[in-house]
């Protein structure tokens, strides 16, 4: 690696990052292993080339070789998610987010958006975020007795507030999310609907979670979390939203698309199209599920009662530790996981009274069940003793399915 001569410094932390990811067990549900086709296409050239505009209208010479691998992850996203049209040029997904806003609507309508202390997202309508800022926010949330949506309630709100856009989707929300009931409720009060599906685009793209594509006029996602590829956003929507999306984003929100990352976001989707990755997306579920019910098994309290998706949301406060004092105690023993609000938290964001794991990466080095039930005895074992001789053991433990489950890309 020539960045060893030339900066050291950066060169160190690379490869410290390298160990780290090795030698711990990964459980931040957004996060996932990209294969090495994935790194290999976003340190490639194309992160020299501007390319300000969409394949065949560009701004600059010398384009046809980036529009060569923006068609083709268009076609494939199209093709993933049974969608009309694609953009895959949104940086991240709250810059799909943020576009997609923009795109349908003006500064100061009605955005309602699931809170983000009971699961939503900052982009959701946080008043501290773009969308709060900008946009009059109407928050619905969830049941305190069974932390699920109420769709009953969802309904009520949105009749009674008429928003311009309801917003669907999350980032701590265990349970599925029923898109024809939105979409029903959309109908009703006449709202446009959004779907953010980052979390769970692997999910969908594997036809393990309910598809939103047919009930949403946009949808947006990430490129990573379990879809396994770059860093990165995309707006897929209905045809008659196409122009508008495509404007939004660029020249709208962006200036020139980052063409190293679309072309892995190209691959991630060929990745995605084949039949290994339905097994992968399979295994996801399948530990998720194995690890609920091994923590449940062991006294832990589960938001929404267990999981059906690729992450779990455990409330901590029957155990007497907060979310922030059990990242630190499972960190120490090499499992990476994150603190993390449940509904109705009595606990500050930086403390919290829940903890959130996921299975993506796990899975990602062929773990499965059996692992799932070990590393569930694990984290109750550090949660519940919290003392240094439970954590140095679990370490060794952590050691050991390292070394049996090796990241390879």
């Amino acid at each position: 690696m020539k960045i060893k001569k030339r900066d050291p410094e950066v060169y160190r932390a690379i490869k410290k990052e390298e160990e780290r990811e090795n030698t711990t067990l990964e459980m931040i549900a957004s996060e996932n292993y990209a294969p090495a086709e994935i790194l290999e296409a976003s340190g490639s050239c194309m992160t020299d080339k501007y390319a300000e505009g969409y394949p065949g209208k560009r701004y600059y010479g010398g384009c046809e070789n980036v529009d060569t691998v923006e068609t083709l992850a268009i076609e494939r996203a199209k093709k993933l998610f049974g969608c009309e049209h694609a953009n895959v040029q949104p940086h991240s997904g709250s810059q799909a987010n943020i576009a997609a806003y923009l795109a349908l609507l003006k500064i100061g309508a009605k955005i309602m958006g699931m809170d983000l202390s009971c699961g939503g997202h900052l982009t959701h309508g946080h008043p501290l975020n773009f969308s709060g800022r900008n946009f009059k926010i109407i928050p619905y949330g969830v049941r305190k007795e069974d932390q699920l949506i109420d769709y009953s309630e969802v309904k009520e709100i949105a009749m009674r507030e008429k928003p311009d856009l309801i917003v669907t989707g999350a980032s701590a929300y265990p349970a599925k999310i029923d898109f024809e009931k939105f979409s029903e409720i959309a109908s009703s009060c006449g709202a446009l609907l959004l779907a953010d599906i980052a979390h769970i685009a692997g999910l969908v793209a594997a036809g393990l979670h309910p598809d939103p594509v047919p009930y949403c006029d946009v949808v947006t996602t990430t490129t990573h979390k379990t879809l396994r590829g770059p860093r990165g956003g995309m707006i897929m929507c209905r045809e008659k939203y196409a122009a508008d999306i495509d404007r939004s984003v660029f020249p709208g929100n962006q200036g020139g698309p980052l063409m190293h990352v679309i072309a892995a976001k190209a691959v991630c989707f060929k990745n995605a199209l084949a039949d290994d990755f339905k097994n992968y997306a399979s295994g996801v579920a399948e530990n998720a599920r194995a690890l609920a019910e091994a923590l449940k098994s062991q006294g832990v309290t589960l938001v929404t009662g267990g999981t059906e998706t690729h992450l779990l949301l455990l409330d901590l406060r029957p155990l007497g530790i907060t979310g922030k004092e059990a990242e630190a105690l499972l960190q120490a023993a090499g499992i990476i996981a994150n603190k993390n609000s449940i509904p109705y938290d009595p606990e500050k964001p930086l403390v919290t009274s829940g903890l959130r794991l996921g299975t993506p990466a796990l899975t990602t080095r062929g773990m499965g069940v059996r692992e799932m039930e070990l590393i569930a005895l694990l984290i109750t074992d550090i949660i519940k003793k919290k003392d240094d001789k439970t954590v140095l053991y679990a370490a060794g433990e952590v050691k050991k399915l390292c070394r049996k489950f090796p990241l390879k890309r």
